[in-house]
């Protein structure tokens, strides 16, 4: 495969933006990162803030954007989070008292998860709240500088965007994979490659041409943008180092040299099982 080259966007003398040039921890003291509850993406999140030294418990606070599942949520889950849970708040009012619905009632109205979490570690993490969030950024910025906002996946662009918005002095808001929306709502946008695929030779190519004003980005990534060839992830010196001594016992005794495929986790459209990972290795 050929590789994507594309113009490195301007910056300053470092290649980042100002607020990186004399160490991060100079100037940020605290973050808040904000996810959607895929481990995919919030690990991105959890994975930048660790580059940037932010590793203590009391330092960073992770807060998620959850959208209600199940039954015919499934089918609005292309809405704005926003939209989609005044509909689903609206439409179980609704149908409550209605006959025919209650008859269909474990299909169609299967329980939110804003009111019952699917996992053990979602009830921890608190809903995230635009106001909330720029609230408690003007609070410490005296103390600890502008508040460091790390947000990942579509369902949080609006809430990260909203924060921004509502204190823009006080935040510098990084918002990981491409928003598809205005870039100037963030300070930093951190994306791969093959997000501007479609503005490559190859790709202009590939892509019919009464189809591109319908893709985005539109545009090549401008001085707000940092383009990663892959995913960012936790998988750093010190996290491999435990990983090392916590399967020790187990690697030990296998034949060398290992060879180590990471093929990820379930997702929405496949669950892992024990017969999965059986038929993977073989």
């Amino acid at each position: 495969m050929r590789p994507i080259r594309l113009p490195e966007p301007p910056g300053t003398s470092s290649g980042m933006p100002e607020i990186f040039d004399s160490g991060v921890s100079s100037v940020v003291r605290r973050a808040v990162i904000i996810g959607n509850g895929v481990p995919g993406a919030e690990n991105q999140c959890i994975g930048l803030v660790r580059a940037l030294g932010i590793t203590q418990s009391n330092t960073h606070s992770i807060f998620r954007v959850t959208r209600p599942r199940g039954g015919y949520n499934e089918w609005l889950r292309w809405l704005p989070v926003s939209l989609h849970k005044r509909l689903d708040y609206l439409i179980r009012h609704i149908c409550a008292d209605l006959p025919l619905i209650n008859h269909f009632k474990g299909k169609l109205l299967a329980p939110s998860t804003l009111a019952q979490r699917t996992s053990a570690n979602s009830i921890s993490v608190p809903e995230a709240d635009a106001r909330q969030i720029a609230a408690m950024a003007r609070e410490i910025t005296d103390k600890e500088g502008p508040l460091l906002v790390v947000a990942s996946g579509r369902d949080t662009v609006s809430i990260a965007s909203a924060i921004k918005r509502l204190a823009p002095q006080n935040t510098f808001v990084i918002q990981i994979q491409h928003p598809r929306s205005q870039l100037n709502r963030f300070d930093l946008v951190v994306t791969p490659h093959h997000d501007f695929y479609a503005l490559t030779p190859a790709g202009r190519q590939q892509v019919p041409r009464f189809l591109r004003n319908w893709i985005t980005p539109r545009e090549p990534p401008d001085r707000k943008v940092v383009l990663t060839v892959g995913a960012l992830h936790q998988a750093d010196f010190a996290t491999l180092r435990m990983a090392a001594a916590q399967w020790h016992d187990e690697l030990a005794p296998l034949p060398k040299p290992l060879l180590v495929v990471n093929i990820g986790g379930p997702t929405s459209k496949k669950f892992y099982t024990s017969r999965n990972l059986k038929v993977a290795s073989c």
